[in-house]
């Protein structure tokens, strides 16, 4: 049984809550979740794949994960590692938001980060307004409004294609 270790970068919970899903996905591992920001050293030889899942938050992923990269780039170019980001923009597939090639915060990741995975992912997430503190329920709507999403902040959205996730998860499994 392979073991694999996923890591995750979030804010609401909906970047932990795709691993969950593709660890469902992966009956025929054993997946350890942590969250890349209690981590502090990993040894990548417990593992046979490692996955990192982060969210974007206003434009940028966390600081966090750039130092967890700095930290462990050696073993990260050493192993079978995959990553996938999780935006709202990438809830616009029509015009291929929801790529590596199509999505900005990906080349954006690939410009700053000295680490190129092997398999990218890009996964719409969710919108959560009743969870927000009221500053970025206005910023989020502020952004909603310019890009043609949803503007009622009573609403909770999902906009996560679980088929989608479940054909990365395929591809990681056979990495």
């Amino acid at each position: 049984m392979d073991k694999v270790l996923f890591l995750y970068s979030s804010r609401e919970g909906q970047t932990k809550k795709i691993l969950k899903y593709i660890e469902s996905e992966l009956a025929s591992s054993d997946c350890e979740i942590r969250d890349l920001h209690d981590v502090t050293s990993i040894d990548f030889s417990q593992y046979s794949k490692v996955m990192i899942g982060a969210s974007i938050r206003y434009g940028h992923l966390n600081k966090k994960l750039y130092q967890f990269i700095d930290a462990n780039l050696a073993q990260l170019k050493a192993n079978n590692v995959a990553f996938f980001c999780v935006n709202l923009t990438a809830r616009k597939e029509d015009q291929g938001k929801d790529t590596p090639e199509g999505s900005a915060y990906i080349k954006t990741f690939l410009k700053k980060s000295p680490w190129h995975p092997k398999l990218i992912g890009v996964f719409a997430g969710a919108l959560r307004y009743p969870r927000y503190n009221w500053f970025d329920k206005m910023m989020i709507r502020f952004i909603m409004t310019m890009t043609k999403g949803e503007t009622d902040t009573s609403k909770e959205v999902e906009y996560t294609n679980w088929e989608k996730v479940a054909l990365f998860a395929n591809k990681f499994e056979k990495m």
